[in-house]
């Protein structure tokens, strides 16, 4: 009996927690999807992928040869890796806190709903306030690259995450 309980509470924070994330409304999503252009869907996939960004700029350091990188920047680029992985690391950190009080609060019949109500602006509030330290992380790092090693960057990051050409791209050749 004790198990189901714990099951149904650990179903809850999940539709909480699902539902308590920031995003457009329903009719918005719905309008994103039908458009067909994908616009909206990139926008998404990005801030998706904003977490990889340490990633990205380790990648970049990594192949500094392939992509052109000069001494000075590579001496740029480091220390902002060093502080992303940081970032990152206290991020995970703080969110898993801030989960575990969220479901400790959820743990009692009765709970407080204007304490789950702010333990659920609470993640939120982690996880925009990460967003922007990675945007403007990315701000920074790509001040440092030029235009040519900016698109040898993204065509890096394509072949890695696996992206398709657009169709577009795809009917021309034919």
């Amino acid at each position: 009996m004790r198990s189901k309980y714990s099951i149904f509470l650990m179903m809850a924070a999940v539709a909480l927690l699902a539902f308590a994330v920031p995003g457009p409304a329903f009719s918005q999503m719905k309008e994103m999807s039908m458009k067909g252009n994908g616009a909206g869907h990139g926008q998404m996939m990005e801030m998706e992928n904003m977490d990889k960004m340490g990633d990205m700029m380790g990648m970049c350091l990594q192949h500094a040869d392939k992509m052109g990188l000069t001494d000075d920047q590579i001496l740029k680029m480091k220390p902002l890796h060093s502080e992303m992985q940081k970032k990152q690391a206290r991020y995970k950190a703080d969110l898993k806190i801030a989960k575990i009080e969220f479901m400790d609060i959820l743990e009692v019949k009765d709970f407080d709903l204007e304490k789950a109500n702010a333990a659920v602006k609470k993640i939120s509030g982690i996880k925009t306030a990460h967003h922007l330290e990675m945007l403007n992380a990315m701000k920074d790092m790509r001040t440092i690259i030029t235009d040519e090693q900016f698109k040898k960057m993204k065509k890096m990051m394509s072949m890695k995450m696996g992206e398709k050409k657009p169709a577009k791209k795809m009917m021309k050749k034919q």
